[in-house]
């Protein structure tokens, strides 16, 4: 089978990142399961907190593979369920982490513009243009600019790539091409893996499951894992992108429906995105736990509903405005993203080990709150913080 990477399409930005496989060791005092933005700033962190841990990152593909390396890097405020209690401040704890792990990332905090065409957003609030409106695009409606909030962007390639060298460097071994086949929580922590063709067990003091999208133990994270979509632009001029309203370099995203995001990359390049497709497998029997997982991952951009949203955003790209009617599209892809039932992330303890801590469900949010959490779970799994209370369920 493809690998997800080869079936999602490919970005804009690179990783370029590998990791140097050595002997699989068959215990650690701390393993992450997931090569993203949470499990590498983790990682990097329990080791830098704690240089005598042993610390063992298993990531089924290469780093970045799933939802990290295929955002379009819009680095928000908050969750997607708003400011949760004890959240703290996310822009600022993402800019500190960053700084001390010496991750070089093309971090831009200039704010986000949201856009809307209505009068009333997908809540219901009564919302109005700006003053004049940098953004006037044409999208079943008049797209206007009615407000600026905390926020900018970031590239994902070199945040994936930053924290992955960090990680290694502060002393962690990442293992890549490993896949996680099972978690028991025992007690011991035991983890069933393949890795280089091989079944292997490892036992482990404790346990972060990092994964986000995928789905590993029936107690995990639960949500609704989707493909989202993406495609990029090539270059355009200064005068072609003040024309469009992005001269300020803001990232926009749509505070009505149908829905639309982007952002300008520093080489004059336009991301845009918007679509969801959930992971059904009809090759899966109904009430396997791994169905829906299994369905996103086989999902490919080439064919079928994929293909169609795809389609269907770059005609509404070039619908947008004039300067994007005969614009080449040089990049397609999409992403994994879990919709939690309330928005807000998943984090807490395994129910039947808590030595064992489930994280991830940023419901298109975690940009900058993967690894402003990613520290949070570290710290926590080095008892030197608590948990949030935000699902004790």
């Amino acid at each position: 089978m493809n690998s997800p990477r080869h079936n999602w399409g490919n970005t804009p930005w690179a990783i370029s990142f590998r990791s140097k496989h050595k002997a699989l060791p068959s215990h650690a005092d701390v393993v992450i399961i997931g090569g993203g933005f949470t499990g590498l700033t983790a990682a990097a962190m329990v080791k830098h907190l704690a240089p005598e841990k042993s610390v063992l990152l298993l990531e089924a593909n290469e780093v970045g593979n799933g939802a990290s390396g295929r955002t379009g890097g819009i680095v928000l405020a908050e969750s997607a369920a708003g400011n949760l209690p004890g959240l703290g401040d996310v822009l600022n704890g993402y800019k500190k982490i960053l700084r001390e792990l010496n991750v070089k990332t093309d971090l831009e905090l200039r704010g986000v513009w949201e856009i809307a065409r209505g009068p009333r957003s997908m809540e219901g609030k009564r919302i109005h243009p700006v003053h004049r409106s940098p953004i006037e695009w044409n999208d079943s409606g008049l797209v206007r600019v009615v407000k600026k909030v905390p926020g900018g962007s970031v590239d994902p390639g070199k945040v994936v790539t930053g924290l992955a060298r960090a990680a290694v460097k502060a002393g962690a071994a990442i293992f890549t091409r490993t896949k996680v086949l099972d978690v028991q929580p025992g007690p011991p922590l035991k983890l069933h893996v393949i890795h280089k063709g091989k079944k292997r067990t490892i036992t482990a003091g404790q346990i972060l499951q990092a994964t986000n999208a995928a789905k590993l133990t029936r107690e995990a994270i639960p949500g609704e894992p989707k493909l989202t979509f993406a495609l990029a632009t090539a270059p355009l001029s200064k005068k072609h992108i003040a024309e469009l309203g992005l001269a300020s370099r803001r990232p926009f995203y749509s505070v009505d429906l149908p829905y639309l995001w982007g952002r300008l990359l520093k080489n004059g390049r336009i991301v845009f995105g918007s679509g969801l497709v959930p992971g059904f497998d009809e090759a899966l029997p109904i009430g396997n736990s791994e169905q829906p997982w299994s369905g996103l991952e086989k999902q490919s951009i080439l064919r079928g509903a994929p293909l169609e949203r795809l389609n269907n955003l770059e005609q509404r790209v070039r619908s947008l405005h004039p300067v994007l009617r005969k614009v080449r599209i040089t990049h397609r892809w999409g992403g994994p993203i879990l919709l939690t039932k309330d928005f807000a992330p998943i984090f807490r303890r395994h129910p039947k080990n808590k030595n064992m801590i489930l994280l991830g469900g940023y419901s298109g949010h975690g940009v900058a709150l993967s690894v402003y959490l990613g520290r949070w779970a570290a710290e926590a799994l080095l008892d030197k913080r608590k948990l949030p209370k935000w699902n004790m369920h």
